[in-house]
């Protein structure tokens, strides 16, 4: 499957059936796997044996469709989590710890910037939040002699930024230190971040990659490309005996390729039981089928209307890297080749008022804490999704109060231009 192209990835990568066998990705819906003798599941939990005893760890139907995620990547494995939250948290617990750093862009999704700086702090990992846009020397000057990850997102929620990922990769290999890619806007469809250095890669499968609003999940793909070892001072989880799970060093058994996905799921996953339910990782893989059709057709009416609201009077700016004139126009023409998903980002001149006047009445547009699915959608984070984050933070990371975050879905691009027309028309 590694020689086909990434279209023929979407419908085919992950589960070939045999003879006689489901065409379908079958759903196995048991939380538990029967073996004949006990020797035979005491191999599966020494880890000498690969297959499966209890699903909050693994399931085969998770593991079909984590491949196929994989394979759009370019990874060498892959594991589903519950939720992207749970993705970005056990990609950078799995090699964090107490007395940890971490480096990360600030124009980061809301949620994951609390995740960060507020519930892994409790934790005892610390943080220093750099802008996208930092030279090579600031960003240089964040790292620690404890920094364990550098992280950031292909295209920034809902900031839209476009993150230099060479300009990171390179950085973090500076410092012994992998870095972790949020790629959930873009998909693989639109880039693939280990083509250009990241050597992790997280989604929340919730958005695009399920493209219908039905099922909320996760997943963490590891490029394989990240030598462990090489750096095993910094990376003893990884490098040394694990005292809970038989004395395993998961970098020597399972190799560059192998390591950081095995001991995210025999070790966190066992702990945490962030699992994705194979139900939804089911409804995930027809998702992913349609992936590679659905993805031209968001960037279309998104860079249809980033191109109409440039030129209304209500709006102050609008943010979205296939115009021109946005000021990451050029990293997504290196990065994306095009605009990149169907979310557009725009600045009202009324604030949190002409925010709440626009979304009133809009009629097609719904308003959801949801983004990039196939029915539009949009919401003003700075009262919902990032409601959280402090005046000065929500500055820092681009999203000032009077934002709207609109998703466009696959509808017409003229009624969506024409519902927004009018929505704004209401705004005095």
């Amino acid at each position: 499957m590694s020689d086909y192209r990434i279209n023929t990835k979407c419908v085919q990568a992950g589960y070939t059936p045999g003879n006689g066998e489901p065409r379908q990705v079958p759903i196995i819906q048991s939380t538990t796997f029967r073996y004949e003798t006990s020797e035979a599941m005491g191999r599966l939990f020494d880890l000498e044996d690969s297959g499966y005893f209890y699903t909050r760890l693994q399931n085969p139907t998770n593991d079909h469709v984590a491949a196929k995620i994989a394979a759009l990547e370019g990874g060498t494995a892959a594991m589903l989590t519950s939720s992207g939250q749970a993705a970005n948290f056990f990609a950078l617990f799995n090699i964090c710890e107490c007395g940890s750093h971490i480096v990360a862009s600030a124009s980061i999704y809301g949620g994951t910037f609390n995740l960060i700086a507020v519930t892994m702090a409790k934790m005892g990992i610390d943080v220093t939040f750099v802008s996208p846009d930092c030279s090579e020397e600031e960003l240089d000057a964040a790292f620690r002699d404890n920094t364990r990850a550098v992280f950031g997102e292909t295209i920034a929620n809902p900031a839209l930024t476009v993150l230099d990922i060479e300009k990171f990769a390179a950085a973090a290999h500076r410092h012994g230190v992998p870095l972790i890619i949020d790629n959930t806007f873009p998909t693989p469809v639109i880039c693939r971040p280990i083509e250009w250095g990241a050597d992790i890669v997280t989604h929340s499968t919730t958005k695009y990659m399920d493209g219908h609003g039905a099922a909320v999940g996760g997943a963490i793909v590891d490029s394989g490309r990240f030598d462990w070892m090489a750096h095993a001072d910094k990376f003893p989880g990884l490098c040394t005996p694990d005292d809970s799970y038989h004395g395993i060093v998961y970098a020597e058994k399972f190799g560059q390729g192998g390591a950081f996905i095995t001991k995210c799921t025999s070790q966190l996953m066992r702990d945490f039981g962030c699992i994705q339910s194979p139900q939804n990782a089911f409804l995930l893989n027809l998702g992913l089928e349609s992936l590679h059709v659905r993805m031209p057709r968001h960037v279309e009416n998104g860079q249809a209307l980033a191109e109409f609201l440039e030129g209304q009077p209500q709006v102050d700016y609008v943010r979205y890297p296939g115009l021109k004139s946005d000021p990451y126009y050029a990293l997504a023409q290196k990065y994306l080749g095009c605009g990149g998903c169907g979310v557009v980002s725009f600045n009202l001149k009324g604030g949190r008022s002409a925010a709440e006047t626009f979304m009133k009445h809009l009629k097609l547009a719904a308003i959801e804490t949801h983004v990039a699915d196939a029915r539009t959608c949009c919401l003003n984070p700075a009262t919902s999704t990032h409601r959280q984050m402090t005046d000065e933070q929500l500055a820092e990371a681009g999203i000032p109060a009077g934002l709207v975050r609109l998703s466009c879905g696959l509808e017409d691009k003229q009624d969506l231009i024409d519902d927004v027309a009018q929505a704004l028309a209401q705004i005095r």
